[in-house]
């Protein structure tokens, strides 16, 4: 499938959470098989390119898109979790949101030093998590040069928020306003 064919599985719900936003919904990208395995394909050869040694991916939607890169890649998977959700010794980093905090942990023995990760996930907004995860994986060892979204909201400055630390940003797709 293309990209264009893909942006179509993309449905808008507007003015949710909030009025005014228009939300970009992957389920129905996730429900639709070709579509889904297509998006893993894309991802997954952008990731080859990048030279990726292992897959990165933030709680919940980056490890469904993650999880499907490395094993399209036959690569390991890095789940980067919520506080308090790996059983075994972490590191973590605090971030902020737009009305708080919230904070990313990841067992650093997952990660080997120098090892190339690309991080994964639905989609980039603002960076915020996104930044958190390329912090917290470069504390662990590893190289962070690259990460892939399924959606851009560039309006919303994200992906230059990336590429302003050094990390390369692609996406399939992207959508105006937020």
């Amino acid at each position: 499938m293309t990209v264009e064919e893909l942006k179509a599985l993309i449905r808008t719900v507007p003015d949710f959470p909030a009025p005014g936003i228009q939300f970009r919904d992957i389920t129905t990208l996730l429900a639709h098989g070709e579509g889904l395995a297509a998006t893993m394909r894309h991802l997954g050869e952008a990731a080859r390119l990048a030279g990726a040694e292992a897959i990165a991916g933030m709680e919940a939607r980056g490890f469904i898109f993650g999880a499907g890169v490395a094993v399209e890649l036959g690569l390991g998977f890095l789940p980067i979790r919520k506080p308090g959700k790996l059983p075994a010794s972490t590191i973590g980093v605090d971030y902020d949101l737009e009305y708080g905090t919230d904070r990313l942990e990841i067992d650093p023995g997952a990660v080997e030093a120098g090892q190339k990760v690309v991080i994964v996930d639905d989609l980039i907004a603002t960076g915020g998590t996104a930044l958190a995860a390329a912090k917290l994986l470069r504390q662990a060892g590893a190289e962070v040069g690259q990460a892939l979204f399924v959606i851009d909201l560039p309006e919303l400055g994200g992906a230059q928020r990336l590429r302003d630390t050094g990390i390369t940003v692609d996406s399939l797709m992207a959508f105006d306003g937020h």
